[in-house]
Parts: C-alpha cells; sequence; structure tokens
C-alpha cells in the first residue's frame, strides 16, 4: 500500500499563503538568495495578479508543506502534481534543486503572461460529459484544457470565446460553468511557444533520477528517466491535463492514502472520484499528527 503526495496548481492560491509556512523563514532565506527581495511581496493582493507570482508562491508552498511531513517521517512512494503542481513534486522527488526550480517556475509565469497578457484564460465545465464538451469546443476557438474528473472538464481560451461555449453548456445541463482564477490559456496548443522556449532552458539544469516514484499529471504514466521528466515540467502548459487518468494510474499501483499539500482541498476531492479505493486527504484540514496516523495504517497494510 502506497503513500502519493499531490500539488495543486492555478486556483488555488490566496493572499498571505506563504505567512505559515513551516520552517518559514528557512525556505525564505533560500527563496530570497535567487529571487531577492521580490521574495517577500510574492504572496500581496497586487503581486497575485501576476501569473508569475502566483506559480512561485505554489512552487514554495507545496515545497515547504511536503518537507514538514517529510520531517515527521512521512515519506512519499508517489509524487504528481497539476500544472505548475508537477515542479514542487518534481521538487520533492529529489528530480531538480529547488533553486533551479525557482529560477524555471518564474521563467514559465513570465513566458505565459507574456504570450497573453490579458483576454484568455480558463473555465470549469461542471456535469457534462468530455464527449459533450468536445462537440460544444469544435470550431469555438476554445481547447480542452483539464479533464480532471468525469464531469469536470476545463476549457481554455479567450474570454469571448469561452463565455459563449460556456452559456452553451448550461443550456445542455451543466451545473456550473465558471471561469477560472487563471489569467492565461494553459493546457493547449496557444501555448506551444512558450513551451518550446522553457524546454530550451533545462539545458542548464543538472537532473537526478527521482527517489520515488513521478506520476505526470498530462500523461498519466510514471516516469524516472530525468530528461523524460525535464520534458513534462516544461511542456505540460501546453498539454492537457489528465488528472483522473494519472490518479486512476496511482490507485492501480496500490497508492491508497493520497495526501494534498496546501493551498486548498481541490485535488482531494477529484483523486477521491478516481480512487476505487484507498483515502484522500488535503494538509489544510488535517493536522500533522493525524497524517501521521493514517500513514501508519496504511503502512501496516503493506
Amino acid at each position: 500500500m502506497k503513500i502519493l503526495f499531490t500539488f495543486p496548481g492555478q486556483g488555488t492560491q490566496r493572499v498571505g499563503m506563504l505567512q505559515d509556512l513551516p520552517e518559514r523563514d528557512a525556505i525564505l532565506t533560500q527563496v530570497r538568495a535567487v529571487l531577492g527581495d521580490e521574495a517577500g511581496q510574492l504572496d500581496s493582493a497586487a503581486a497575485l495578479r501576476h501569473t508569475r507570482a502566483v506559480q512561485l508562491c505554489l512552487l514554495i508552498a507545496g515545497v515547504a508543506w511536503a518537507q514538514e511531513l517529510e520531517r515527521s517521517g512521512v515519506k512519499p512512494d508517489m509524487v504528481s502534481g497539476l500544472s505548475i503542481g508537477a515542479f514542487p513534486a518534481a521538487v520533492v522527488a529529489g528530480v531538480i534543486p529547488f533553486s533551479d526550480a525557482l529560477r524555471l517556475v518564474a521563467l514559465r509565469g513570465d513566458l505565459m503572461e507574456q504570450a497573453y497578457p490579458e483576454g484568455y484564460g480558463l473555465t470549469a465545465i461542471v456535469g457534462l460529459r468530455l464527449e459533450q464538451v468536445e462537440l460544444l469546443v469544435a470550431g469555438s476557438g476554445t481547447y480542452i484544457a483539464n479533464i480532471n474528473a468525469e464531469q469536470q472538464i476545463v476549457i481554455a481560451g479567450s474570454e469571448e470565446a469561452m463565455a459563449k461555449v460556456a452559456g452553451r453548456a448550461l443550456e445542455q445541463g451543466a451545473q456550473k460553468a465558471r471561469q477560472l482564477a487563471v489569467s492565461v490559456p494553459s493546457h493547449c496548443a496557444l501555448l506551444n511557444a512558450p513551451a518550446q522556449k522553457l524546454k530550451q532552458a533545462f539545458a542548464d539544469v543538472a537532473l537526478s533520477r527521482p527517489n520515488c516514484a513521478y506520476l505526470s499529471g498530462s500523461t498519466g504514466r510514471v516516469l524516472w528517466l530525468p530528461e523524460l521528466i525535464a520534458e513534462d515540467l516544461a511542456l505540460n502548459m501546453a498539454r492537457t491535463v489528465r488528472w483522473r487518468e494519472a490518479m486512476i494510474a496511482a490507485n492501480e499501483r496500490d497508492v491508497r492514502l493520497a495526501i494534498e499539500m496546501p493551498p486548498g482541498s481541490v485535488l482531494s476531492g477529484l483523486t477521491r472520484q478516481a480512487f476505487r479505493e484507498g483515502i484522500t486527504v488535503c494538509r489544510e484540514q488535517n493536522s500533522v499528527a493525524a497524517i501521521v496516523h493514517l500513514v501508519e495504517k496504511t503502512r501496516a497494510a503493506r
């Protein structure tokens, strides 16, 4: 019976999210060494209007909270992240140094925002199946971006085009059609060019073989070769997120406890829908002691 750490993507961020980090001074010292004075303002309301700050905050938070659990003896057998969440997953797996991840994520955010500074984003459609949404986006100028659950599909594109698709989705019985707090059209062909630029930046980074299984949220496959993980990290901004497939794959590989790193609990709900058996929890709503207890029960079942 295995343990999975999951790391959320954009849309879960909130103002002040770095203020209560475990070992906060120590990790922010590392951040300042790379980003300078920017480190102290990343989780401000003004900064979080920009993709760069949002993605850096999610990287920092993911690494900090995972390290807290590791200090308490909770080690993952597998890690997986949704979109930007793949970067803290790779750091925790030992694939990429935290300092290099900070530099690459800063570049990632800049490339994405510069490509589409305004007027684009993501919209979640809840209550329709994938094949229904595929018919709605055909010829609309929008794309399937995330397949999060059987009836939770995210589309990407211009705000105008997404609004038209959202209206049609509601007419066809969707429960919700809501634009997300993401300002770029992630996970589609619109970001192919920025993704290739990020891939080039990996050439100067020394990568290591992961010390636990790295599960791609884009392909649903476990990757062990550092060069394949680097490609996954670089190109996932332009690839459809297949979270449901990834979590089914994790469950089939004997993962029976999935622990979501802060912020939020979105992934826990999505993961729970994909698991046939096992438990999903989020760190934000559970104490370290409670999680340690669940880990001990999971290990005892091995």
